[in-house]
């Protein structure tokens, strides 16, 4: 038989191929990265500059601050203090702890202000810095218009609040609160300041009187949870009933007859107006 050439070179092609070895791949082959070495260098350069830049203006700050506080022309020759009724310049420069000669720019104006508002007659104070010699602190004394006697004694500020136990040399010239405890207080601060201002609206009524009971004539104001508000006469302490509202009213009904009673009050129990249309004497 025979064999055609192309059959043959075939035949020898096919066993070439099955010949060879497989080509293997790696698939997995991994990249390799390329690092910007210059350019992180340069980065590295900008940020310490910017560091050392910014060091340096740090520091050049400090040292002029430190240069300013050395030099004479900002040093503290004056301080003036004004508001004071009660309290003393001395006092309130030590509780601020500030003399002249300091140096104006170190002075923690903040903190001052904060030792100086622990003082119970200081109801606000300002502290400012006046270039280039001096200082001025500004304060608000409290202004007592009541004694508190619960136990001890307080005064009593205008805007009901209980500020400062008296102590020797205090002034005692002033109408005496009762009826309130420190228990009632700690367990209903707001009812027992509600109750204090409801006191003190009534003083401001009898301060402003012109005829009639005034504050002047009054020594002590009770209040009781069940009576009310009661008032005591500085002559003899003659109880004066007053309810729980429309003091206003009272006092001006109050005030036709109390000149006729003036002579008689060392001969009476108490006066009752606690109603709508009359006043009780009680007589004893």
């Amino acid at each position: 038989m025979r064999t055609s050439g192309r059959a043959v070179r075939g035949t020898m092609r096919e066993l070439s191929l099955n010949n060879q070895k497989p080509v293997t791949r790696n698939r997995f082959k991994k990249e390799r990265r390329t690092y910007d070495l210059r350019g992180f260098l340069k980065k590295a350069v900008r940020l310490t500059a910017s560091l050392v830049v910014v060091s340096m203006v740090v520091l050049v700050v400090y040292e002029l601050y430190g240069f300013l506080g050395r030099t004479t022309f900002l040093r503290l020759d004056r301080i003036e203090v004004t508001g004071l009724k009660r309290l003393k310049q001395e006092e309130v420069l030590a509780a601020a702890s500030v003399r002249e000669g300091q140096d104006l720019l170190s002075l923690r104006l903040s903190r001052m202000g904060e030792q100086l508002a622990k003082n119970p007659w200081i109801e606000s104070v300002r502290v400012r810095r006046n270039f280039p010699h001096s200082l001025s602190i500004s304060v608000v004394e409290r202004e007592p218009v009541g004694v508190v006697s619960m136990g001890y004694l307080y005064y009593l500020d205008s805007r009901g609040e209980i500020f400062k136990p008296l102590q020797e040399g205090d002034s005692l010239d002033y109408p005496v609160i009762t009826g309130l405890s420190e228990e009632d207080i700690q367990r209903d601060p707001a009812g027992s300041k509600e109750t204090l201002k409801v006191m003190l609206g009534l003083l401001d009524q009898l301060r402003g009187n012109k005829t009639g009971i005034t504050l002047a004539d009054v020594s002590e104001l009770h209040y009781d949870k069940g009576f009310g508000y009661t008032l005591f006469t500085m002559n003899r302490g003659l109880p004066v009933r007053l309810g729980m509202s429309a003091f206003n009213e009272k006092l001006v009904r109050l005030s036709r007859i109390y000149g006729e009673l003036q002579p008689q009050l060392s001969g009476l129990e108490y006066i009752d107006l606690d109603y709508n249309d009359r006043i009780v004497v009680k007589k004893t």
